[in-house]
């Protein structure tokens, strides 16, 4: 007996064509790409406080300065732990309109500054008034 077999053929893709075709799409956007211009950029140099001379003296203020120990001193008065908010308010009455400014080490904790911070608010004194000076290591 003889059975009739279907042949099987296999489908194949033109890659010929595609090839073409790719290679025609690379060629227009190539050629129609419009390339930018780099643009002429505007230098800004602002100036530090290095570079702005004075002669006159607009503010006096207290130093408030924590050192990288945890150590607190306000003018050069050592505050003991704990201490800093009675110093404060203590400090205010004896100077009244006098302003404070912030000198910190670097690498103090974080909670310690903040803790300062949350003893210059119950003290009455606002933190947006005390101006804050990182010193940096030598």
């Amino acid at each position: 007996m003889h059975f009739h077999r279907l042949k099987t053929t296999r489908s194949q893709v033109a890659v010929i064509p595609l090839i073409d075709i790719l290679f025609v799409l690379l060629i227009f956007f190539i050629v129609s790409t419009a390339f930018k211009k780099p643009r002429d950029v505007l230098r800004i140099e602002l100036p530090t406080v290095r570079e702005i001379p004075s002669e006159t003296v607009t503010d006096v203020r207290s130093t408030l300065t924590l050192d990288a120990l945890g150590n607190i001193t306000l003018d050069s008065l050592a505050v003991p732990e704990g201490l800093l908010e009675s110093y404060l308010t203590a400090y205010q009455k004896q100077n009244p309109g006098r302003k404070l400014e912030l000198e910190a080490d670097r690498n103090i904790p974080l909670e310690r500054l903040l803790k300062v911070w949350d003893s210059l608010t119950k003290a009455g004194i606002q933190i947006k008034d005390v101006p804050a000076r990182i010193k940096l290591p030598k």
